[in-house]
Formats: structure tokens, C-alpha cells, sequence
């Protein structure tokens, strides 16, 4: 009530509420909900009237099966089988090849497409995603550990990797359990571009091994070592490896571009690398490829995954190794990942939630790491299949788990005649469809920062190495964002003519601005990072007046918090403006800002009378009111 009596130009019931501050318990457990649960998830439970549906809608929540699997029928099976049988058909030649990228044996490949879609269809949220293994991590992986201990123990190199894989779970499964997802923002779009883009051109380059034939090679991936083992040792070159590579990588980009201009024919890209390894290993086959120089993949077991819990190593001296790989690709797969899932929901009109996926990409790879696979996500590729194939509900990741089975325990001796060069031209295809030229031509026109962001990533992986660029992408991420904060936007309004609304003058130059009084608007948070500046730029707007300045009017509506810094920063501009006779009016501060300038007795350092709700309310008072209000202090 006492606002409204000082605030007498201020209509009843449009006066600054200065009601007690709120006690630090409940602020900080309204902080905590805002920051791990901005979507609320549990109040839709809250509201089940009886005990019996509140635990239903809580199994649901956290095992999403449950919600979808009892509206199931007959009419969506007939979709999700077909997307199901699609997606096998890329990756059993996908499996295949990524793990000859990541230096493993290829079955290890097959298996990774077996039980990870099965944990992934009971706990993902996502009703398009298909689970399988990604060329980028792929990669990435077998740079972290090398290939010296491929070469000196690729048994240590297998039993590694199932523990990179073991520790990525842990920390994905993390993330979402504790709803850190927040963590993963930090690889911005125009990071995930970049690095999608520079890894592809070093995996592009890195196939050049297999196309030409070429024995010995670099265990190094930036470009300019790929290009100086491809060219010194032209003496290994195999022109039929070469002649059978560009076919098939000409087949592939023709099934490519065929799907581009009639998207019905999806199915034509989709099958086409399931083509190009049964033609390969039938060529193979029948004309001895081996003695001609075109090398196959070798024998490839029947059965299904053995454990590999006993084969995670924790030894001391590979630790940092393992941890490396482990979280850097961990996080890398869930941006890839939720991203993916993100960008497929919103074609289908559905939701899909972070957390949720987290949970089940981390325990999708600790079941994984104990059953001889390797990491698996969401590729880009194969969930664009399964969304083009029509697939409904989750169930198309269970029917591609049958599906590899039936490969696993009837067809994986077939493939043991696939040609490395076939594989090769695979990843090639793929690679190829990952560098996003419009996207980074987009962000160049829009903004340069997010250009600089993408390209840091880019030239850093690919001329530097891939986790660098990652990091150097990052590095220039956050370096945007600290500037963001401690050089907050503040802008100068003035009136719509005609009008109560007050604009920015520069945005709307039909502005009209008030003599004698300069109104700012604060855009960011005031702390002890930006408060200098703060300061500096108030005090220069007033400087910068023709005319002389009776009042300075800081609309704070965009000030989401203040700290003791920012509180000191305001009271020092106050005590300056009051040795010139200028008065400072404070409008509209938020909940959280005005009750900290109450607690700290800000409020009544610069009184009660001082503080509006509106800009307008504060101009009568200033024309009609402050021109008696008490004297300074």
C-alpha cells in the first residue's frame, strides 16, 4: 500500500509491489526447478486423481514403452516393419564398415546394431531415431588410443574401446539422471556443423587407403599427413581397387541423387550400400579378388554377441585415454543424437525429451559394452531412412534388432567377401552428404561469429586433429557468451509519437526523445563481470546529451538478476548523478532483482518514490512529483 501513496501518478493497483522478500529456501528450490526441470515433468502425475494412475503415468514417464506400446495395432506394425527391414539393409554394410574406421574386427560392427536398438526402443523418446554406430566417434576413438597398440595388441585395443564405451555410458546415463543437459548446449549448431563437416573431409581422405590399395599408411588424421601417405606411396597403388572404388562410389551417389529428386525412392539410397557389398563380395568371390589386389574384410563368425564384461580394463596407464574417448565422443554422440531426434520430431509434430534420451543412450552403451559393442547413437543417416520408410513408433529399432539377428546367426559368413574398397566407397557416400555447404554459406550471411564458430571446428579438425577442433570450437563458443555478459546491450528509448510505448531510438528513429530526461533499458544481468562497463556506458549516455539532463530512467525489466557488485555499480552512478543534479528513477525491476535490492537496503538508499512500474508512470512522477521529493542524502 505504501507504493501506491508515493507512487501517487501511478493508477491504484499498478504500483511496484514491495512485498517481503521471499525466503532462501523457497527461491533456491524455485532456482532448482527452473534450471533441471524447466518442462515440469512430474505435475501432469500430480494431477492423477488415485494412487493407481500416478504410478501408471510414472512408469510411463520413465520407461516409455509403457506409454506406447498399449496404443499399438496392427496398421503401425505394418510401417515399422518395413522402416525396420530398411534400416537393417544400411546397417549391416554401415556396421561393417565404421568398424574397420575404428580399427575393430567388422563383426563388432554387426553386433552394435543387435542389443543397442532394443534397450533404445524400451527407453527412448524418440518414435523416428534408429540406434546405430557413427563415422565421426568412430573415428575419433581410434585416433584417441592409436595405431601402435592396434598393431602391438589389438586384443588391449578391442578391450579398450568396450571400456571407452562402458565409461560413455556412465556419463551420458549421468547427464540425464542428474539433468545435465545443459552440458551438451555448450556444442552449439554451428560447432556440430563445423565438426561434422572438417571430420568428414579427413574420413574422406582417409579412404583413399582403401580405393587405391595402399598397405602402409598414417596413423595420423589431419590432412595434409592423409595426402602425404596417399601420395609417397604411389607405388602400392592398385588400379583395380581404384576402378572397382569409383564405380561403386558413382553407383552410390546416383542412388544418392535419385532419392533427392523423388523423395518416394528413398528406398533406392537406402539399399544401395547393401547392394554395393553383395556385388562386391560376388566379384570378390568369383574372380579372386585377393590375387588382383582388392583385399576383403576376412572371416566373419556366425552367433550372436558374447559378453565382454570381463574385458573391461581399468589399468592405471590407460585410464586418461579411456576417460578421454569415453566422455569427449560420449558428448559428441548425445549432441549428434538429441539433435537428430530433436530435428525428425518436429517434422511429426511430436516431442521428444533430452533427459530421457540421455538415460537411454547411456545405458544403451553400458549394456553394449558388456555385450562386444562399441558406441552407438542416433545417425543422421539411418534415422532419415527409418523416417522416410514410415516408420510409427519405436518398434522399427526391435525389428531391425530381429532382423540383424537372423544376419548374425544365418548371413554374417556372406560378408566376409565384402572388399575393403566396397566399404570405403560406403563411408566416401556417406561423408560426402555430411558437409553442409548451404548451412555454412547460411550462417555466414547471418552472422559472422557463428561463421568464425563453424570454421574454427572445421579447419581445426581437419588440419589440426578432431579433438582440438572440437575443443578450439568451443573455446570460441564461450569466449561469444562471456562477451555476451560482461558487454550486456543497453539502449536508449525514446516515445512512439502518439503513443505511451518507448522504443529504442536507433531501431526506430522515429522515436521521439525527451529533453531533459535519458531513458535506458538494461538487457542482460548486472554482476561483477559487466558492472565496469555498466557504469561506463551509463555514464557516457549521459555524457553524450546535447542538453542538460534533469533525469536518468533505467528500465531493468530485462535484468534477470543482480549481484552485490551490480547493486554497488548502480548507488556509485546514483552518487555521481547526484553531485551533477541529476536524479535516477528505477523502473520495473523483476522479482528476483527487487528483492534483492530490498534485502540489501537499496531500496530505501534511493527510496521507495524512485522505483516505478512503467516508464510512463515514471515520467509523470518525474514532470509532476520529484521535483519536491526529498533532498539527496
Amino acid at each position: 500500500m505504501e507504493s501506491e501513496k508515493t507512487n501517487s501518478s501511478t493508477p491504484k493497483g499498478r504500483g511496484v509491489n514491495f512485498s517481503a522478500p521471499r525466503s532462501f529456501f523457497l527461491k533456491f528450490s524455485s532456482k532448482c526447478k527452473e534450471t533441471f526441470f524447466p518442462d515440469d515433468p512430474f505435475k501432469p502425475i500430480s494431477q492423477e486423481p488415485n494412487g493407481l494412475m500416478k504410478t501408471k503415468k510414472t512408469l510411463e514417464y520413465f520407461v516409455p514403452i509403457f506409454e506406447w506400446l498399449p496404443k499399438y495395432n496392427l496398421q503401425k506394425l505394418r510401417y515399422d516393419v518395413l522402416a525396420g527391414i530398411t534400416i537393417t539393409s544400411l546397417a549391416v554394410p554401415q556396421g561393417i564398415s565404421y568398424a574397420n574406421l575404428a580399427g575393430i574386427p567388422p563383426i563388432i560392427g554387426l553386433y552394435s546394431s543387435f542389443v543397442p536398438p532394443f534397450v533404445y526402443a524400451v527407453l527412448g523418446s524418440s518414435s523416428t531415431l534408429a540406434v546405430g554406430t557413427v563415422a565421426a566417434c568412430s573415428l575419433l576413438i581410434a585416433e584417441t588410443f592409436g595405431e601402435e597398440l592396434l598393431k602391438t595388441d589389438p586384443n588391449l585395443y578391442l578391450h579398450l574401446i568396450f571400456t571407452s564405451a562402458f565409461i560413455t555410458g556412465v556419463f551420458q546415463f549421468a547427464l540425464g539422471f542428474f539433468r545435465l543437459g545443459m552440458l551438451v548446449d555448450f556444442l552449439s549448431h554451428s560447432t556440430i556443423t563445423g565438426f561434422m563437416g572438417g571430420t568428414a573431409i579427413i574420413i574422406l581422405l582417409q579412404q583413399l587407403k582403401g580405393v587405391f590399395g595402399i598397405v602402409h599408411f598414417t596413423h595420423k588424421t589431419d590432412v595434409v599427413s592423409v595426402l602425404h601417405a596417399v601420395f609417397s606411396h604411389r607405388d602400392e597403388w592398385k588400379w583395380q581397387s581404384a576402378l572397382a572404388g569409383v564405380c561403386f562410389l558413382t553407383f552410390l551417389q546416383s542412388t544418392r541423387y535419385i532419392r533427392k529428386i523423388k523423395p518416394k525412392l528413398f528406398w533406392v539410397s537406402a539399399m544401395g550400400p547393401m547392394v554395393v557389398v553383395l556385388v562386391g563380395c560376388l566379384v570378390a568371390y568369383l574372380v579372386k579378388g585377393t590375387e588382383h589386389g582388392i583385399k576383403t574384410v576376412g572371416p566373419l563368425k556366425k552367433g550372436l554377441n558374447p559378453p565382454s564384461i570381463q574385458y573391461l580394463t581399468f589399468d592405471a596407464k590407460y585410464l586418461p585415454s579411456v576417460l578421454k574417448a569415453g566422455i569427449v565422443t560420449g558428448l559428441i554422440a548425445l549432441a549428434e543424437g538429441i539433435a537428430i531426434g530433436r530435428s525428425f520430431a518436429v517434422m511429426k509434430n511430436e516431442q521428444t525429451d533430452g533427459n530421457k534420451e540421455m538415460i537411454a543412450f547411456g545405458l544403451m552403451n553400458i549394456i553394449g559394452s558388456f555385450t562386444s559393442c562399441y558406441l552407438t547413437t542416433g545417425p543422421f543417416s539411418k534415422t532419415a531412412v527409418n523416417y522416410n520408410a514410415g516408420t510409427k513408433t519405436p518398434m522399427s529399432n526391435i525389428v531391425m534388432g530381429f532382423c540383424m539377428m537372423l544376419v548374425l546367426l544365418f548371413l554374417a559368413p556372406l560378408f566376409s567377401y565384402t572388399p575393403l574398397v566396397a566399404l570405403s566407397a560406403i563411408i566416401m557416400s556417406a561423408m560426402l552428404g555430411l558437409i553442409d555447404y548451404e548451412e555454412m554459406y547460411h550462417l555466414f550471411k547471418v552472422d559472422k561469429f557463428d561463421f568464425l564458430v563453424c570454421m574454427s571446428a572445421f579447419f581445426g579438425v581437419s588440419l589440426i586433429s578432431m579433438d582440438y577442433g572440437l575443443i578450439i570450437s568451443v573455446g570460441f563458443s564461450v569466449l561469444r557468451a562471456l562477451l555476451y555478459v560482461a558487454r550486456p546491450s543497453t539502449c536508449k528509448l525514446g516515445r512512439i509519437p502518439n503513443s505511451v510505448m518507448f522504443r529504442d531510438v536507433e531501431q526506430y528513429p522515429g522515436a521521439e526523445e525527451m529533453l531533459g530526461y535519458v531513458i535506458l533499458q538494461m538487457g542482460s544481468p548486472i554482476f561483477f563481470a559487466n558492472s565496469t562497463y555498466v557504469r561506463e556506458r551509463i555514464l557516457r549516455w549521459i555524457r553524450d546529451e546535447p542538453e542538460g539532463v534533469e533525469f536518468l530512467l533505467l528500465d531493468l525489466s530485462g535484468v534477470s538478476s543482480v549481484d552485490m557488485t551490480g547493486m554497488e555499480t548502480l548507488l556509485e552512478v546514483r552518487r555521481i548523478l547526484g553531485s551533477k543534479g541529476i536524479k535516477m528513477v528505477i523502473i520495473n525491476p523483476r522479482f528476483e532483482v527487487l528483492e534483492k535490492m530490498m534485502l540489501s537496503h537499496f531500496v530505501e538508499k534511493i527510496g521507495k518514490e524512485y522505483v516505478f512500474l512503467s516508464i510512463d508512470d515514471a515520467v509523470q512522477a518525474c514532470r509532476f512529483n520529484l521535483s519536491t521529493a526529498k533532498p539527496e542524502p
